[in-house]
């Protein structure tokens, strides 16, 4: 080719180029080629699949893997519509452009989830979002999630709502010593105390299998319930009346060992587990026998656990000649 005509084809090349509409060459930059206009200049980004836009300015930034990629130091590809192609997942690129826009992002609440961005702030080595989602991780390693909750009762509604949406069988203490009309005998104190740490005790033990519910607004002063498959078991009432000096008084009572006897018969309650035969038996119930006997057994064990209601009301006999104690069920 001559000079002659070599010259107005290169006369024209600027024309052309700068005819050129922003962001059809998304690879510029890193091919070599200067923008004209780089702080506006817009980029076609296909993240696994995930497709973005952005600017060179937000790419550039902040010294990252990204702006070695945009700034020349690290070959790009790009499609035949001029996307640039990074081979990663897009899930969470969206956060680390919003990152280096902003300098700062809300953080996903799931662990997982902060892993996964965690993994893709090391990739791009954005470093300041590393260090957030490191600190956010610890923070949640410390904090962890209570395994024993154990909630009040803040109303009769509310616990028919608790016990019907519960598979387990429930555990219910109630404890309200305003409720006394009486003086407490010396004793009912520490055995108020000695109930609720029991609770608390169990609670640990069992809170894997039972549910377990304290009522604080209730009419008695201390009492137990057990619950199983919706409706209630037992109830082992801890206060009675007693006759001292002409005086009625209140004495709480703490019957540890009939506590315990009817959290272990209420665990046969469980759905998933069925009756556990070991626990039959040490509870009193049948775990052998022929199928007409065990069903016979299974029978009285049921009627036997439906009426065990405890409340007892203890008086004194108050005429001259008698100090004899009546047991009220």
């Amino acid at each position: 080719m001559s000079a002659e005509a070599s010259e107005p084809a290169a006369a024209a090349a600027p024309a052309l180029e700068a005819a050129k509409p922003a962001g059809l060459e998304p690879g510029a930059a890193a091919c070599g080629l200067k923008p004209l206009t780089p702080n506006s200049k817009y980029v076609k980004l296909n993240v696994g699949g995930s497709l973005h836009y952005t600017t060179l300015r937000t790419l550039t930034g902040q010294d990252t893997m990204l702006k070695a990629m945009f700034s020349g130091r690290v070959e790009v590809l790009t499609d035949a519509g001029g996307w640039v192609l990074i081979d990663r997942s897009g899930r969470h690129f969206g956060t680390i452009l919003n990152y280096l826009r902003d300098g700062s992002v809300p953080l996903p609440e799931s662990t997982r989830e902060l892993g996964e961005l965690l993994g893709e702030a090391r990739y791009y080595l954005v470093q300041g979002l590393i260090e957030d989602c490191q600190l956010a991780l610890q923070q949640k390693r410390e904090n962890l999630s209570p395994l024993c909750l154990i909630p009040t009762v803040t109303s009769p509604r509310e616990e028919q709502q608790l016990l019907a949406s519960t598979s387990k069988p429930v555990v219910k203490l109630l404890h309200n010593r305003s409720n006394n009309k009486y003086s407490y005998t010396s004793t009912s104190d520490d055995n108020l105390l000695k109930n609720i740490e029991l609770f608390d005790k169990l609670a640990l033990r069992f809170h894997g299998r039972l549910l377990f519910l304290k009522d604080v607004l209730g009419d008695e002063i201390c009492c137990w319930s057990f619950y199983g498959q919706g409706r209630k078991i037992a109830e082992v009432c801890c206060t009675s009346i007693v006759y001292a000096t002409e005086k009625k008084q209140t004495k709480v009572e703490f019957p540890e060992a009939r506590i315990f006897e009817e959290t272990l018969n209420i665990l046969i309650y469980e759905t998933p587990r069925g009756p556990d035969p070991a626990l039959l038996e040490a509870t009193g119930g049948a775990a052998g026998g022929g199928g007409a006997g065990r069903g016979e057994d299974e029978e009285n064990r049921e009627h036997r656990v439906r009426r065990i209601h405890v409340r007892r009301h203890i008086t004194h006999d108050e005429r001259p000649h008698g100090q004899q104690i009546v047991f009220k069920d």
